[in-house]
């Protein structure tokens, strides 16, 4: 997939365009990014960086990284992508004004999009004024249930399998492995950890169950409270793998939450529900 950051790096080409900010990539944003790819004329993407709610004052806990969010949208067969840069001038822009500089340079003939999608200046750009612009819209119709606020809430009782579900596949965490205390190691269970940008969504703390690229692994949010931690580490044990991984970009992917973290009496203690969780992340099932 080609990736833009200005309408003039792509050429004009008649094209069924996805309007949108397609965080977390869910089943209803694979519903619009489907149909403009079905539509038959070049499928592309024109979506934002950063979240418009964080540009406007506002925090959003990310579902996905943007470099995470456009390999999905790729993989379903979107061919360019714009990455449009949210800031306040943007914001400013009127819905009429965005069109002309945003769409049509670009050859968009066909805009796909949910009902309740709103741009431009005090959210006055809608599926009717596309319409009047001169632009085909397509309507998709979200699906019951499904939307980035529910998988969020999931994510946060650390309901993993359900949030998988609505996502059409596992949750991820996507970041660079960096040293931690090496305390793993020592215990017998070395662990890659895992730094992630700080507007990502991090699952509520416990052990995880999940996969890090072709190897099972169990994963532990938290603190580390057996030794005192305060600082959160996201750290995952990869089943049947030697290696170094200092430096390296992962993509953790997180089956079921196995339990929380706790306090042990012992090192032995937890030295022997490692060996269980890792035992549980073994004959874990992947979900959706």
């Amino acid at each position: 997939m080609r990736i833009a950051r200005s309408p003039a790096e792509l050429e004009r080409l008649p094209r069924a365009v996805a309007l949108g900010t397609f965080d977390g990539v869910h089943l209803g944003h694979r519903r619009v990014l489907e149909t403009t790819r079905a539509e038959g004329r070049r499928p592309t993407v024109v979506t934002f960086d950063p979240h418009p709610r964080t540009a406007l004052g506002n925090r959003v806990e990310l579902l996905t990284t943007l470099e995470r969010r456009l390999e999905l949208t790729g993989e379903l067969g979107i061919e360019d992508a714009l990455v449009v840069a949210f800031d306040l001038d943007l914001a400013r822009l009127s819905p009429e004004a965005f069109a002309e500089r945003i769409l049509r340079p670009i050859g968009t003939e066909l805009v796909v999009t949910g009902p309740d999608f709103r741009f431009g200046h005090g959210r006055r750009g809608d599926p009717e004024l596309l319409r009047q612009l001169g632009f085909e819209v397509r309507i998709v119709e979200p699906l019951e249930g499904v939307s980035s606020t529910r998988v969020r809430t999931l994510l946060g009782e650390g309901a993993v399998d359900r949030a998988a579900v609505l996502l059409g596949r596992p949750h991820e965490l996507d970041g660079v492995v960096v040293s931690g205390d090496a305390r793993g190691g020592t215990l017998g269970y070395p662990t890659a950890n895992l730094a992630v940008i700080p507007e990502l969504l991090v699952p509520a703390y416990g052990i995880y169950a999940g996969e890090v690229g072709e190897h099972r692994a169990a994963i532990s949010i938290g603190t580390n409270p057996h030794y005192g931690g305060h600082e959160r580490r996201i750290e995952s044990f990869l089943l049947d793998f030697e290696g170094d991984l200092y430096g390296a970009r992962l993509i953790v992917q997180l089956w079921c939450r196995l339990r929380e973290e706790r306090v042990f009496g012992s090192e032995a203690e937890l030295i022997e529900q490692i060996g269980r969780d890792v035992a549980a992340a073994r004959a874990a099932i992947r979900p959706a």
